[in-house]
């Protein structure tokens, strides 16, 4: 526990004996608060565990936790309903004693959870055989069917416990759990005939409902629905989104499977008959009770799962029989006596079947002929109950809590004053409320409220719950701790109705209604109804309704009486046994996760007498622990204890006490332990070591690395010196390998090339490989990357035609991969380019600058003009088109026009106004005119018949693609002629002109003196 001080401003103290302001409730609650909000929920006051209910499950109840809170000490680990289980159980195994543990909390706080979980703990930690596996299942398969029978939901618990529950659990020599046995107190049978609205009655009724077979319903004339039943609509809440019904029915099956139940038919019959009875209704006749004709049916079915006669049944619920002076009389009831007749009758038979339960329960936990050494007990009881209008049962729970108290003070103060005479420290008398006189106002003979209230019951004439009131005031009016409204001040006055009285309990005032008191004490069940039941055939009645109760002339005892008596019964179970205790709280009403309601918490630590259970433990010393956990913890804050005290360890005490300068009422050193008076003496301490434990620590990682790094030097020499060793004695034989494979290949090379020019033969055979191997590896390494590129590597002579076909192969490959990787588009143009080469290649000088330029469909500046376009036919389409230079037939003038290429014709238009100058069809082309040298121009030539303009001459910077493309488009590629110096063509009127062609520096056109045109071209 002492781990988890370093956190204590975060998380809270794990022992609220530890907390500083003791007094103060508000620190009490923070503390609370804290350790909720981190999921903490447990906390102890000294060896008292207070649990919060997280309402969400929590991963802290594995089997791994389970094993790990086994066999250690109490407060080695953190807070844990594992840890009171493991300390209870050790303590009974080594001390020989009996032990129990007292489980108490208001509705919802999780003290059924509680009591599962110490079950679950003590049937794992214990020891194992078939037998005792056999009992622990039927201890821990015990739980699902009395809380079916004996739990409901409520406004403050979906399961909540509607009974006090005692628990023993029987262990032999070995601690081997061998038998138990259970003592069940004030089941709230009321709860069977009404509920208040949101909550609902047992919840048994709604699983059978929902959980049993269509055969079983059949055949106890039940329907699913809750609603149909008076006794399961009165919450209006007959289903809930939390509990599902069907699933818990099965686990009860199986779980009374587990318990041995033959009489489980009987069981459900009794449950069923229940159901049956609360649909009964009577109808007024002349002040006499009538069964109503609609629901007699439900009479005749209560007397067949009853196995009762039927008129018998329905005479016991309109009659009763009154003795007086030996002579009987049956006298009918009215309305309202028939309806308590009938809510009685249930009452008495789901009570007495809950019995019944119990014991045969405890039949099944029975010895058998084993042999008990000890036991430990489970208390899981209701908590202190105010509610807004408090009754009988309120009043009875509440006594049984300040019992409780009063056992759970002096047992404390018990506990301390013994462990103080056993270290031989001083006792110091502890001042503490005694609640003595409240439980003596309550239970004291002939004086207390429950004798006062039995004698109200057996008083003759008309006694009513306000005589009853009457009689309060008259005996116990002046106690200190009773008053009622007319024994009241003004003020208290307007806080009380006329038929309350009010108890001033250790937790606080109660205000009791008396109404229903003297009822509710008497149960009174009619004989009549008695003698019904006691002739029935159903196996569970037949032993809970005996023949001699029948004939007993002896007044039934009264609640308070049974009650009273078996809580007396019960203290003294409880002060023959170690005590330890587990005060359960709920953070709020909600039933919300994370929420934590102050005011509800507050009341709750009131009414637990949490803080009076903390200012008793802290009357003395807040801190105790054995000298050996004592020392072995702090002793290196003293140097004269560190590393270790040769010494005894009492003697190390007082030195770590003296060295740290403790004062002299600070702490005492019994014989076993020391006790430490203050919290702040404790934290002081604390602290410190939490410094000192850095200072060890850095001081043990530099101590421990350099003895690491010491060792792994050590190692890591000896494994160099062994590696170098075996590594130097492998690359010796590597080298020796390697030299002498060299000297076999050099051999092999030079016996090779010295007989290189003889035919193949082992000799050279290896030598030849090699120069072939090489080879192909620089043919690998130099192929050419594209079809223009001729180059070759240079072959051996004895691969030269070995080389020829590999480069034929390559070139294949290459130009079948280009052909496969050309689009049309590029093949298109790609025709074009050979067509031109095999007009102009080796033919025209200028036929080498054409090969970079690739060859387009228009050569224009700007788009045709619109008049250009309307002067072109119908159905043609312009295919190529390039700007030119025109000369025309008077002196060769150049006029700059647009030469238009369509599938049928080629157009010449004026580049500047659109005009059609010339037109020559594809048909009538009779040539297509260049010269050898570099100039660009070309002469279209016509037939003799169509000489009204004579040829076209003209010049463009595209003079091969222009006649490249006239010659594809008019197919007619043979009309393509390279001419030598001189070219006549035709010009207008019929007359012939003549064209000369020369080289030189610069490129003209002009027309010569003698009327011809000359045309210069730069040599290239």
């Amino acid at each position: 526990m002492e781990s988890a001080l370093t956190a204590r401003d975060r998380v809270g103290v794990q022992d609220f004996v530890l907390l500083e302001n003791f007094t103060s409730e508000t620190a009490f609650i923070e503390n609370l608060r804290k350790r909720s909000s981190e999921r903490l929920i447990y906390t102890y006051i000294g060896s008292v565990l207070v649990s919060v209910n997280p309402y969400r499950p929590l991963n802290i109840y594995t089997a791994y936790h389970q094993e790990k809170y086994q066999g250690v000490n109490f407060y080695e680990m953190p807070p844990h309903v594992y840890a009171i289980s493991d300390n209870v159980y050790r303590s009974m195994r080594n001390e020989n004693k009996d032990h129990c543990i007292l489980i108490s909390g208001e509705s919802g706080s999780g003290k059924t959870e509680a009591s599962k979980y110490i079950l679950q703990y003590l049937s794992v930690c214990s020891s194992n055989n078939d037998k005792v596996e056999h009992i622990k299942n039927r201890l821990l398969q015990s739980n699902p069917v009395l809380e079916a029978f004996g739990n409901a939901k409520t406004h403050r618990n979906d399961n909540s416990s509607r009974f006090g529950k005692y628990m023993d659990v029987q262990f032999d020599y070995r601690g081997a759990p061998v038998g138990g046995h259970i003592l069940n107190y004030l089941l709230e049978k009321s709860r069977v005939v009404h509920q208040a609205q949101g909550e609902r009655n047992f919840h048994i009724f709604y699983q059978f409902l929902e959980g049993a077979d269509d055969e079983t319903l059949r055949r106890m004339q039940l329907k699913r629905n809750p609603n149909d039943y008076a006794y399961l609509s009165g919450g209006k809440c007959a289903r809930v989104p939390s509990i599902n019904d069907k699933k818990d029915f099965q686990t009860v099956k199986n779980a009374l499977k587990v318990v041995d139940f033959p009489e489980e038919d009987s069981l459900f019959s009794i449950v069923s008959s229940v159901l049956h009875l609360g649909n009964v209704c009577f109808d007024d006749s002349g002040g006499k009770a009538t069964i109503s004709n609609d629901t007699m049916s439900h009479v005749r079915i209560v007397a067949v799962l009853l196995d009762c006669k039927c008129d018998q049944l329905v005479t016991a619920l309109t009659h009763r029989t009154i003795e007086a002076n030996r002579e009987k009389m049956c006298s009918p009831l009215n309305r309202d006596q028939a309806m308590y007749a009938r809510d009685a009758l249930s009452k008495a038979i789901y009570g007495r079947m809950f019995d019944w339960l119990i014991n045969k329960i405890n039949g099944s936990l029975d010895l058998k002929g084993q042999s008990r050494r000890n036991l430990i007990g489970l208390l899981d009881i209701y908590g202190f109950e105010i509610f807004q209008r408090n009754s009988f049962e309120q009043f009875c729970i509440n006594f049984c809590n300040e019992k409780l108290q009063q056992l759970f003070i002096r047992l404390t103060l018990k506990q301390e004053q013994e462990e103080y005479e056993a270290e031989g420290i001083a006792w110091e008398p502890v001042e503490y409320f005694n609640n003595q006189i409240i439980c003596d106002l309550v239970e004291q003979r002939h004086k207390g409220i429950v004798d006062i209230l039995d004698e109200e019951c057996l008083r003759p004439g008309d006694p009513t719950d306000l005589t009853f009131l009457k009689k309060l005031e008259e005996t116990v009016g002046k106690h200190p701790h009773f008053v009622t409204h007319s024994l009241a001040d003004p003020k208290v006055r307007k806080t009380m109705q006329y038929d309350e009285f009010r108890l001033q309990h250790y937790a606080g005032e109660v205000t009791y209604s008396v109404e229903g008191f003297l009822d509710k004490n008497n149960d009174l069940l009619f004989r009549d109804l008695k003698e019904t039941m006691s002739d029935a055939g159903n196996a569970v009645l037949k032993e809970t309704f005996l023949k001699a109760e029948v004939t007993s002339l002896k007044r039934p005892e009264t609640v308070g009486s049974q009650f009273r008596s078996s809580l007396n019964k019960l203290m003294e179970i409880l002060m023959s046994k170690e005590p330890s205790y587990v005060r359960c709280i709920k953070p709020n009403d909600t039933k919300q996760a994370d929420k934590f309601d102050d005011s509800l918490v507050r009341h709750q630590v009131k009414y637990l007498g949490l803080m009076e259970n903390l200012r008793v433990r802290r009357a003395g010393f807040a801190y105790r622990r054995t000298h050996e956990i004592f020392v072995k913890r702090y002793k290196s804050l003293c140097p004269d204890t560190w590393p270790n005290y040769r010494g005894s360890t009492r003697e190390g005490v007082q030195v770590l006490c003296s060295y740290l300068d403790y004062k002299e009422d600070e702490y005492r050193i019994g014989k076993t332990k020391i006790f430490i008076r203050f919290p702040r003496t404790l934290f002081a301490t604390e602290d410190a070591f939490q410094a000192r434990k850095h200072e060890l620590a850095a001081m043990m990682q530099a101590t421990w690395r350099g003895y690491w790094q010491w060792k792994k030097y050590q190692r890591m020499r000896e494994a160099v010196t062994k590696i170098s060793a075996h590594w130097r004695r492998i690359l010796a034989q590597r080298l020796k390998e390697k030299r002498k494979t060299g000297a076999q290949a050099i051999r092999k090379f030079i016996i090779g090339f010295m007989n290189r020019g003889r035919a193949r033969c082992p000799e050279n055979a290896h030598f030849l490989d090699f120069v072939r191997i090489s080879y192909l590896q620089r043919c690998k390494n130099k192929l050419p990357t594209s079809v223009l590129d001729k180059s070759w590597p240079r072959p051996p002579a004895a691969l030269i035609e070995t080389a020829k076909l590999l480069e034929t192969m390559n070139m294949q490959n290459m130009v079948r991969k280009y052909v496969k990787q050309m689009t049309p588009e590029r093949k298109i143009v790609m025709e074009e380019k050979v067509l031109a080469s095999s007009l102009f290649k080796d033919k025209k000088e200028s036929y080498g600058e054409s090969l970079r330029r690739p060859f387009a469909e228009k050569r224009l500046n700007e788009p045709m003009k619109p008049k250009m376009m309307s002067m072109i036919e119908a159905g043609e389409k312009v295919m190529y088109a390039c700007s030119v230079l025109k000369y025309d037939r008077h002196g060769y003038h150049a006029r700059p026009r647009v030469l238009a290429v369509t599938s049928k014709s080629n157009y010449l238009f004026d580049a500047k106004d659109g005009k059609l100058k010339q037109k020559i069809a594809h048909e009538s082309l009779t040539g297509l005119s260049v010269s050898s040298l570099s100039d660009d121009l070309l002469v279209l030539q016509a037939p003799a018949e169509n000489k009204e303009k004579g040829d076209m001459i003209v010049t463009n910077d595209y003079s091969i693609e222009a006649a490249t493309k006239i010659a594809i488009i008019s197919g007619k590629p043979d009309l393509v002629k390279v001419v030598g110096r001189n070219m006549q063509h035709d010009m207008a009127g019929g007359k012939k002109g003549e064209i000369e062609f020369a080289a030189g520096q610069e490129n003209s056109i002009t027309k010569a003196k003698n009327g011809n045109l000359i045309v210069i071209s730069r040599s290239r």
